[in-house]
């Protein structure tokens, strides 16, 4: 079954992975106008005195409506418009929820976006972020302390006793990614001395199809400093562009013309609106995070923005809690409402 929908990205990784400065630069870059964005944080089902309370963390899936996620993402697939919960990270309150009608493109960023399968067959696009867990460290602290009201001390109590459900819930989705975007110091440099010019690895899989970016390379030399590679990820061959962050200006600007040029649909927007990230309060510009924006931007118009007829995932998600509650299947109810297309992450 196919017909116009929007285009849905997620965006998932650990807390201060980079997420939402990712995400922002994409929207800037795709037009805000054109975007629905959305975060699974404002899924939890317990505000922040709570979850202390009953000594859970945001990270566990008990501590989430994840089966009302996994019910709206259908919905914002399907262009239908969803009352969404909303949690507010400066006081850890969940408030009023807001009426979201989906856009051209929507952008789901998170903890858990990723951890079921009826989640994941609403996905166009799954990116994974992974950032050295030192690195993230940093960033959590900085970020915590300057935005969050926590102290230090709190943010590394926070870190240790979220890990076990860290490393159960939130890295194992790494696995379901089409893209993993991986932010890394230079050698020789520590995570805290680490600023814009980090290096970034994209590994590209073979579960979507990506657009051709060997004339990105074409230049390619020792010092050009991005590279297209082939590789291997978790045993299976993957593409593998590597940007380092010292790259030249020169060569990023010529790299950004040269992406620009490829996008199908935007216009060229200011460098003060996309590359951009907070540290401790102040705005900095990151060329090998412009650049891989700019890229993931690509991606999303080459592949999906183009073609206004699509295929629809299965409507499994409302028909799954029927099942639960003793009625038929959700694949016998599928099969008899509708003819049921591959799942959106394997149609190709």
């Amino acid at each position: 079954m196919t017909g116009r929908r929007p285009v849905l990205l997620g965006i998932m990784g650990d807390s201060a992975a980079g997420k939402t400065t990712l995400t922002q630069g994409l929207i800037n870059l795709l037009g805000p106008d054109r975007v629905t964005h959305m975060c699974t944080d404002d899924y939890h089902k317990y505000d922040r005195s709570q979850r202390a309370a009953l000594n859970i963390t945001a990270l566990n899936p008990d501590c989430n409506y994840l089966d009302i996620l996994e019910l709206q993402l259908e919905r914002l697939h399907y262009g239908q418009p969803i009352l969404k919960p909303v949690y507010e990270h400066a006081t850890g309150t969940l408030i009023r929820p807001d009426y979201v009608n989906p856009r051209e493109f929507v952008i789901v960023e998170g903890l858990l976006g990723f951890h079921s399968a009826v989640m994941r067959q609403f996905y166009d696009v799954k990116v994974y972020l992974q950032p050295p867990e030192n690195l993230r460290r940093v960033w959590k602290i900085r970020r915590d302390t300057a935005k969050r009201g926590y102290t230090v001390d709190q943010v590394l109590a926070e870190l240790e006793k979220r890990e076990a459900d860290s490393r159960e819930f939130i890295r194992v989705q790494r696995e379901h990614a089409d893209i993993v975007v991986q932010f890394y110091p230079p050698d020789g440099v520590s995570a805290e001395e680490a600023n814009g010019h980090l290096n970034v690895r994209l590994i590209l899989r073979p579960t979507i199809p990506h657009p051709d970016m060997s004339y990105l390379s074409e230049k390619q030399s020792q010092d050009a400093g991005i590279r297209l590679l082939l590789g291997r990820d978790t045993g299976r061959p993957v593409d593998i562009l590597e940007i380092d962050g010292s790259v030249t200006p020169e060569h990023t600007a010529y790299l950004e013309e040269t992406i620009w040029r490829h996008l199908p649909g935007v216009d060229p927007i200011g460098a003060d609106q996309f590359g951009v990230y907070q540290d401790r309060g102040a705005k900095r510009q990151s060329d090998p995070l412009a650049l891989t924006q700019l890229l993931l931007t690509y991606h999303l118009l080459r592949e999906c923005g183009a073609n206004t007829q699509r295929l629809f995932a299965p409507p499994v998600a409302a028909l799954s809690r029927v099942s639960r509650a003793g009625a038929p299947s959700a694949s016998t109810a599928t099969e008899a409402l509708v003819p049921v297309p591959e799942p959106v992450g394997q149609r190709r």
